[in-house]
């Protein structure tokens, strides 16, 4: 009887668990909609800013190069590393942060790798494990994610502006997940300053910066100060593209880690019950057994 019961606590448990990771998967279903309308809107924007800003650099001389193409000798390195508040999102997290310290490990020298590279972490996940792991985090803006508005993130990317302009960080790095579609996300370091026209690496290991375009434009009123314009926007509009990015990858995630957890509910909840049934069919032929024998031995 004892073993009926403890099935029957189990089989309650898995259905709870059911309902509670089915519901999950549809509030981020339903999320990863608005998100995914959200950055499928923004890409074609920022590609063909980030188009203009290949011409310019790709027509650029070296005495008119702005401030933000420079190229500095990398004695302090900055990286962004983006991750998610909560967790439930499979492989999500743990990926980036692998990434990101291969990045850190690998990538840099070992001079580097001690003192001069700091890190910006936008997500608890992300926060805790670097702090907890006592590299250099300066700042985490794990509050972004609680509304996820341009208005929010441009002062941020001013001020990652600022910190190179100033001259505090000679290289800038993104570190996130780019999303294809719900169940495929891409991890990617992505180079945010200085603006160096390149092309693109296809190993997601390497940054990624701007590919270098032939072209003949008429500048009007002047090159200088559409780059003056230009840059600020663009590396605002990156940026924002990026925590999309994250944040539509987190919820594509969530949503196919939830599918398969409530399908293993399912196919667990359908195992329990079997077992349940056998053992109260041999409870059931037990007893009736026992009533056999006691009338056997009363006529006997």
């Amino acid at each position: 009887m004892s073993g009926l019961k403890e099935v029957r606590i189990r089989i309650a448990s898995v259905k709870s668990t059911e309902q509670i990771t089915s519901a999950m998967k549809m509030v981020a279903a339903s999320k990863l909609r608005r998100a995914q309308n959200a950055i499928l809107k923004l890409r074609p924007y920022a590609a063909k800013l980030r188009e203009i800003m290949q011409h310019l650099s790709s027509s650029a001389d070296d005495s008119d190069e702005s401030k933000f193409t420079e190229v500095r000798k990398e004695n302090r390195i900055l990286l962004i590393i983006i991750t998610s508040n909560r967790g439930l999102c499979g492989a999500f997290n743990s990926n980036i942060i692998k990434l990101a310290v291969d990045r850190i490990h690998h990538a840099f020298d070992a001079q580097n790798r001690n003192h001069n590279v700091d890190l910006i972490t936008i997500g608890r996940k992300g926060t805790e494990y670097f702090r907890k792991r006592k590299y250099n985090v300066i700042e985490s803006w794990d509050g972004i994610f609680d509304a996820l508005t341009f208005e929010v993130v441009a002062p941020k990317a001013s001020l990652l502006m600022k910190l190179f302009t100033d001259k505090k960080y000679d290289r800038i790095e993104l570190i996130y997940n780019q999303f294809k579609n719900a169940a495929v996300q891409r991890q990617l370091v992505e180079q945010y300053l200085p603006l160096v026209p390149e092309t693109p690496h296809e190993n997601p290991k390497k940054p990624v910066g701007l590919k270098k375009v032939e072209a003949d434009y008429i500048f009007e009123p002047d090159k200088e100060t559409i780059l003056h314009e230009l840059i600020p926007k663009s590396l605002r509009i990156q940026l924002f593209k990026a925590l999309l990015d994250s944040y539509a990858s987190e919820m594509g995630a969530r949503m196919t880690a939830m599918h398969q957890a409530t399908e293993n509910a399912r196919q667990l909840l359908k195992d329990l019950k079997i077992s349940y049934n056998k053992a109260r069919q041999n409870q059931i032929t037990r007893e009736i057994i026992e009533i056999v024998s006691g009338a056997e031995a009363l006529n006997g």
